[in-house]
């Protein structure tokens, strides 16, 4: 028996995970691909690499698609690998894009990332600096919905696929679901027959929604803000990630930096001061809504005239989460009603606390996420 599948079996007769057909088949996958990696020659001096094809793993919210990534990112031996968010993914590809087309003629030529016969095309210098990073790349939350992510990846993604990268990605959405509805998508379908080319297709077919189990099976809000409240959110964190490693991410928005230093399974944690004692707008919020399916946020305090500032923020963040019908676990001060209790802005606060009522939930922790416009 492969390592993934050994990692996987061993959590089941621990109790961790609960055994589940479809996580077993797709940690069998996982474990055929690393094996095979595992057997890839190292490209020679003069020789092209041979692409290994990879895996496209998607399913519902919850199944545990990121668990599986955690087990099989773990087992893969090929060096250099990376695993990250498609969103972050992106967000650099665009910087890199922008910084090659800045750089002067005799920059360009002088550039250990050149491509002679890219002339002016940005795209083939800079997958070839991806591909050197990177040998296996493994997408956590891959999704499309930018038509500027979209013009770009049919041609990036080939040029990765011709230096032998090996993609293995985690969705909610069938590649055939991918960019739905989209400006010009009849440009993108190219990119996703090649895609189905290069990576098996799986399923992660389930009747449970892990997440939402584990959602109801404990409160969602914890007040008042002490050691125990602590302790709910850490064990929040847990169980909705299934116990998959934290990762750092960072998104970008309107060119804008946002550091999200804790992620993992689609769950992003903050504190309050993290997301609303700084300068952040509802942009920013947005973006996180339509990054995570879950947000932890903790630390809420009770809010009043002088935190103003940060009661008007904490308004425009909750108005992009329920929006996007993502859900949310929360330590706070004091119950949704009593945290703005009089004063300048405790009216407008009114509606917020219905909507961090309804958040609570069962109907509304049962929806699934919406799209998110950052256009």
């Amino acid at each position: 028996m492969g390592g993934v599948r050994a990692k996987y079996e061993a959590k089941v007769a621990s109790g961790a995970l609960s055994e589940d057909p479809a996580q077993a088949e797709a940690a069998g996958l996982l474990d055929d691909l690393a094996r095979r990696l595992a057997d890839q020659p190292k490209p020679g001096l003069f020789s092209k690499p041979k692409p290994v094809r990879g895996v496209y793993l998607w399913g519902g919210v919850g199944r545990g698609k990121s668990m599986l990534m955690d087990l099989f990112f773990g087992e893969a031996v090929t060096q250099p690998k990376r695993r990250v968010h498609f969103h972050e993914f992106m967000a650099q590809v665009h910087e890199r894009l922008g910084i090659w087309r800045k750089m002067t003629d005799a920059e360009k030529k002088r550039s250990p990332w050149r491509v002679k016969s890219a002339g002016d095309d940005p795209i083939p210098p800079v997958a070839k600096q991806i591909a050197a990073e990177a040998r296996l790349l493994c997408f956590d939350e891959f999704q499309v919905t930018q038509i500027a992510d979209a013009m770009i990846l049919g041609r990036l993604f080939d040029q990765l696929f011709q230096r032998g990268v090996t993609v293995v990605a985690t969705s909610n959405r069938h590649p055939d679901e991918l960019y739905k509805d989209g400006i010009n998508r009849q440009l993108f379908l190219p990119f996703i027959k090649e895609l189905k080319d290069r990576c098996g297709v799986l399923e992660l077919v389930s009747a449970r929604d892990y997440r939402l189990d584990r959602l109801v099976e404990a409160p969602v809000w914890y007040a008042p803000l002490n050691a125990a409240s602590a302790a709910a959110l850490d064990k929040a964190w847990d169980r909705l990630t299934l116990g998959a490693e934290p990762q750092h991410c960072v998104l970008t928005v309107k060119g804008r930096k946002l550091e999200v230093s804790r992620e993992a399974a689609g769950v992003a944690r903050f504190t309050f001061e993290e997301l609303c004692a700084r300068p952040l707008g509802p942009i920013d919020y947005l973006a996180i809504a339509g990054t995570f399916h879950t947000v932890i946020l903790e630390g809420i305090p009770l809010l009043s005239p002088d935190k103003r500032n940060e009661a008007m923020r904490f308004i425009s963040l909750i108005d992009a989460l329920y929006e996007a019908k993502v859900k949310l676990v929360a330590s706070a001060e004091a119950e949704p009603g009593a945290l703005y209790p009089e004063g300048d802005g405790s009216f407008e606060f009114e509606r917020t606390a219905s909507r961090l009522f309804e958040m609570r939930s069962k109907d509304y922790l049962s929806l699934e996420r919406q799209d998110v416009d950052l256009s």
